[in-house]
């Protein structure tokens, strides 16, 4: 619409002086514009558009400076207001509006630990899905998950792969202080496994693994929820029977080749490389326990989210793009050559390969199947946001109360992955909460509590 071209432009010479017909002279218009734009800038980013577009249809229903004062005299500013929405949509308008404004920061920094599950992240840098979307991203290679926290809580980064559950414990303030977060896209689904040392190749019952010890990459996880939960509907308490212990995914086929730890459920492609290297075998997938669960995430501040708008979008817009590039079987193969480089996995390809397409040595002999071993969807269902925190809530690490479908509204942000999936023409979901079931165990989103009780052994 030429409406939108300059709303600041009456169109017509109304009097000696400007072309507006509002000032004594050009240089007048000119001072007053400026003062306009000054107060438009320190306006907030939503406030500054719908300004903009109120303005605009103010002068298209009202040419004349003395019909819009007489309006505006008439009904007073906030009447008007309304009355322009009712006539016009001017949310949808502002909406339009503020998602053609410039980008603020096109130099960024994400940071991801060199796993699978951050391959979205990665690989938009060598296919060119940041540059795309117009944007300058290094992705920054970072030892844990600890030091990938505090960077991007520091601000020298500026958004990062987390761990789905990460952002729900730093918005609520569990093992750091509270700071808003946001799980803007799910990096991948799927995607996990228990691996064993070798010696257990024939203790392949939990019942027998009384004493071990295991590593998962972060406490707040769902490589260990999901362990702790498996473990525990075999009538092994998690706590008491084994030892569980934080250990940087990178470090994982070390410490099971030294023999610190007699197993691991992590992420890929130290299952694989554990498989490659002689040291593991593949006990099961996680896609076992629960297939389709969430694991990685794309995270950043609520205040990144809402100072850069344009910036947020932007990058969102390409995560989900490479996202939906990634779940594409045909392009697994050129997509492991992309990251398997010293400065994205530093992995052979031949180990990535069987990773992203799902054929694969198990450790045991074997060669199995499963084009779903790791999967690519964006979609932060908040029903995933609410099982975390009944795994939160169930092995003690939220002691109060809590409401589980706010806080999972307030990180989850089903509703901006939705929108940009539509964007970029996929389908996203109608919904932002759905059903599922744990290792047979249905889970009802909206019974988290009954949930949490149900379990024998927890922490509650």
């Amino acid at each position: 619409m030429a409406l939108f071209n300059n709303p600041f432009n009456a169109g017509t010479r109304f009097g000696k002086g400007c072309s507006c017909g509002r000032h004594e002279s050009d240089s007048a218009h000119q001072a007053a514009l400026s003062a306009e734009a000054v107060a438009i800038e320190n306006a907030g980013e939503e406030s500054r558009y719908r300004n903009i577009v109120e303005q605009a249809v103010m002068r298209a229903l009202f040419p004349a400076d003395h019909q819009r004062r007489a309006f505006l005299k008439a009904v007073g500013a906030s009447t008007a207001a309304a009355a322009l929405a009712s006539v016009f949509p001017i949310g949808q308008a502002t909406e339009a509006l503020a998602q053609t404004g410039p980008i603020e920061k096109k130099d960024l920094k994400v940071g991801f630990i060199p796993i699978t599950c951050a391959t979205p992240i990665i690989m938009a840098h060598p296919l060119g899905f940041y540059s795309k979307h117009g944007l300058n991203v290094e992705v920054v290679r970072t030892a844990g998950w600890a030091v990938i926290r505090d960077k991007t809580l520091n601000k020298e980064y500026d958004a990062a792969h987390m761990l789905a559950p990460m952002p729900i414990a730093i918005s609520m303030g569990v093992g750091s202080n509270p700071i808003p977060y946001s799980v803007s896209a799910i990096e991948n689904i799927n995607g996990q496994a228990i691996t064993l040392a070798m010696k257990h190749k024939d203790k392949r019952d939990p019942k027998d693994w009384k004493g071990f010890r295991f590593a998962v990459p972060f406490d707040y996880s769902m490589h260990n929820y999901l362990l702790r939960y498996y473990l525990a509907e075999h009538g092994i308490d998690p706590d008491r029977d084994v030892q569980i212990r934080s250990v940087p995914p990178p470090e994982m086929v070390a410490n099971l080749r030294a023999d610190n730890i007699d197993g691991f459920l992590g992420p890929d492609p130290f299952n694989q490389r554990a498989v490659f290297d002689g040291v593991g075998f593949i006990h099961l997938l996680s896609k076992e326990l629960w297939d389709g669960h969430p694991c990685c995430a794309f995270a950043a501040s609520r205040e990144f989210v809402t100072t850069m708008p344009n910036t947020y979008r932007a990058l969102l817009k390409s995560i989900i793009d490479a996202t939906a590039h990634a779940q594409k079987a045909e392009n697994r193969k050129a997509i492991a050559e992309a990251i398997a480089a010293p400065n994205y996995l530093n992995q052979p390809v031949t180990v990535l390969e069987q990773i992203l397409t799902g054929t694969y040595a198990d450790g045991l002999g074997g060669v199995k199947r499963d084009a779903n071993r790791i999967q690519f969807d964006p979609f932060p269902w908040e029903s995933f946001a609410v099982w975390i925190l009944t795994q939160m809530k169930r092995w003690g690490q939220v002691k109060t109360d809590i409401d589980y479908q706010a806080i999972a509204r307030q990180v989850f942000l089903a509703t901006d992955a939705g929108a940009m999936m539509k964007e970029l023409g996929l389908t996203p979901p109608t919904a932002t909460s759905k059903s599922f079931s744990v290792m047979g165990k249905p889970f009802d989103p909206a019974k988290p509590e009954e949930y949490v009780a149900s379990f024998a052994i927890k922490r509650t």
